[in-house]
């Protein structure tokens, strides 16, 4: 079929469809029509596992089953009903009187047994032997067995962490599995997801998430684990500065007592550990529908959404395999609306949409009797230039022509290749004593807004090349990864480079129905510097963007070529528009410090880290470019 473009207009029959609360928002009222029970399921090898099971009161029907496993913890512990803890999606269902099931995974909260991170998969599964798909598989088999009024159907979904563990529930899967969506699902820690991305590592992220997360459990509890750090300022930047090199963070936070950072320290880059807790390797002979969310501006899980769905779809051809990409944060799908991000509006309710038009007629047509068809694509992707949907039979979008952005002298970018001979540069200061921040609006988690936020923050500083392009002339849409393919070279043995490809507003243009960060004022737009895709890679595991890596010093001051692939995006840069690209070498604290020596990172102590010159090439003989996917 044709690419089809969504059509605003279809709106208003959309919303006059739902249900009375979904239409004014209005929460679900669970404990009127729910009753709830609890119980240990057991496993094939005896660990019992906490499950909360939400069952409609109504009886005069058979019911499927939709259900999340999580190591966060299932709301309101004991016989008490949640009050309105279901998010939009979940009280859509609730609204078609579907089973809901929460449970706790191995070794988290009230669950029996022993957790490990991204428990690794047994192919072949023995008798007695257990991972996530064998727990998923048993869980799902007690579950139809014995819980009553189900319609022997089940699906499940989750976000983050449980995205993963739902996409793990498809492997093996069990017969009444009919229908899993993995959302940002955790797939690959050191591949691109959460804690590293092309050998660099996102250092908040780990350390935040394991100050409340890595403390071990000595026996199944309700109660939330104690920090084991306080920041002492809100200010982010200034608590990892302080902070200082990796060495310090056993001494200074975690004294010892998060087996998994001493694991991420033992293992600092692609080896056979990460290998095993993979779980692309075995996303194949898969029998659910299989419907893949993710959000283009998400930090956290971009990664594993859009590997993840292309790993299964070239494994299992002939499945129902789909792929939804909206304008949206980490889980900002399960949110009421999703109308914008930060200061950009998207003019609809993107979140409500989805839930409504996209997920819930797709689990209801497998889940239910006699539904129609849910919409027939396969990538539902939001263009965040254009700001509508596109539902497409391919992904990505078919007939895309690659197409080189060259940076040149004066700060240009163009579709020509450099004619200068020699070593033409341009070059700055990388001070790890003062790095490059990520975000203007530094705080201690990070901003989720960031990978959208204005850069005019960041390309005023001198340690920020810029290169930008003339108006355009026509609208250009892109689709697919980003290639970057940079000519540097660096004074040090050592270096990363992040690269963000921005679209550059025309400085006439008002505002469109952007709000601000505080009090809700107006911001105009004029100018505004929007991230398309940015990224960063750590230079000694330049030239391999799949695994494994290799590290390799840099000659100082040689030229040298440094190759990595950005996370696919979907944008039309508009007519009138510039096209924007920043070189820097750090993104800080979101990505750890280089100490521009070749070392092991992780051992390198506060004395290691030192100022290096960086220069960006843009000759005949270097030609710095990156490499976007041109649609019609």
């Amino acid at each position: 079929m044709k690419t089809l473009r969504f059509v605003l207009a279809l709106l208003p029959t959309v919303f006059a469809a739902m249900p009375a609360a979904a239409q004014t928002g209005a929460p679900f009222d669970v404990r009127a029509h729910y009753t709830k029970r609890v119980a240990m399921i057991p496993m094939r090898d005896g660990v019992r596992l906490y499950t909360s099971i939400l069952v409609p009161n109504d009886t005069t029907a058979a019911h499927p089953i939709v259900m999340t496993r999580t190591p966060y913890g299932c709301p309101v512990y004991g016989d008490t009903l949640p009050p309105r803890r279901l998010n939009y999606i979940e009280s859509r269902y609730a609204e078609e009187n579907f089973i809901l099931v929460c449970q706790d995974v191995r070794g988290r909260w009230m669950s029996e047994g022993d957790f490990v991170d991204t428990r690794p998969v047994i192919e072949n599964p023995g008798p007695g032997q257990t991972d996530e798909t064998t727990d998923s598989y048993d869980t799902i088999d007690w579950l139809i067995h014995n819980v009553a009024h189900n319609n022997g159907r089940v699906g499940t979904r989750g976000t983050s962490y449980p995205g993963g563990y739902a996409e793990l529930s498809a492997i093996h899967a069990h017969p009444a599995l009919k229908v899993v969506s993995p959302q940002a699902p955790v797939t690959e820690w050191m591949g691109g997801d959460d804690f590293f991305h092309h050998g660099a590592l996102l250092e908040p992220h780990l350390l935040d998430f394991e100050n409340f997360f890595g403390r071990a459990r000595p026996a199944p509890t309700s109660e939330r684990p104690t920090e084991l750090f306080e920041h002492g300022t809100p200010d982010g930047y200034a608590f990892y500065r302080r902070l200082g090199a990796l060495t310090n963070v056993n001494r200074r936070l975690f004294h010892d007592s998060v087996a998994f950072w001493d694991t991420v320290v033992a293992h600092p880059m692609w080896d056979a550990y990460w290998a095993a807790h993979s779980g692309i390797p075995h996303l194949h002979n898969l029998t659910p529908a299989m419907l893949w969310v993710g959000g283009w501006f998400d930090t956290e899980n971009l990664w594993g959404a859009l590997h993840a769905y292309q790993a299964a779809e070239a494994g299992n051809p002939g499945i129902t395999n789909r792929l939804v990409m909206g304008p949206w944060f980490h889980g900002q799908w399960n949110t009421p609306t999703g109308d914008s991000l930060g200061v950009i509006a998207w003019g609809q309710a993107t979140a409500r949409f989805y839930a409504d038009s996209i997920e819930v007629p797709f689990f209801n047509y497998y889940l239910l009797d006699n539904q129609p068809p849910p919409r027939a694509f396969e990538a539902a992707v939001f263009d965040t230039g254009r700001k509508q949907w596109t539902f497409a039979d391919h992904w990505p979008i078919a007939g895309g022509a690659e197409t080189n952005l060259y940076l040149g002298a004066g700060g240009t970018v163009t579709t020509t290749p450099p004619a200068v001979h020699g070593r033409s540069f341009d070059q700055y200061v990388s001070d790890p004593a003062k790095p490059v921040p990520y975000t203007a609006q530094i705080s201690n988690w990070y901003n989720h807004a960031f990978m959208i936020e204005d850069q005019r923050f960041a390309d005023r500083r001198p340690d920020v090349l810029v290169y930008e392009s003339a108006p355009l002339e026509h609208d250009m849409t892109v689709a697919g990864p980003i290639d970057v393919d940079l000519w540097v070279s660096t004074s040090g043995t050592d270096a990363d480079f992040a690269v963000k490809v921005i679209d550059v507003f025309p400085d006439t243009l008002g505002n469109p129905g952007g709000r601000g960060f505080s009090a809700g004022a107006p911001v105009p737009l004029g100018g505004y510097e929007m991230p398309v895709r940015m990224d960063l890679m750590r230079g000694k595991y330049r030239g391999h963007p799949d695994h494994p890596m290799s590290p390799r010093p840099f000659t100082p001051n040689a030229p040298t070529q440094v190759g990595f692939d950005m996370n696919d995006v979907y944008h039309t840069f508009q007519r009138g528009h510039r096209i924007m690209i920043q070189v820097q070498s750090t993104m800080f604290p979101m990505f750890d410090r280089n100490p521009g020596r070749f070392m092991d990172i992780f051992a390198a102590h506060d004395g290691d880290f030192r100022a290096t010159t960086e220069r960006v090439f843009h000759s005949a003989e270097y030609p710095s470019h990156v490499v976007l996917r041109v649609v019609p």
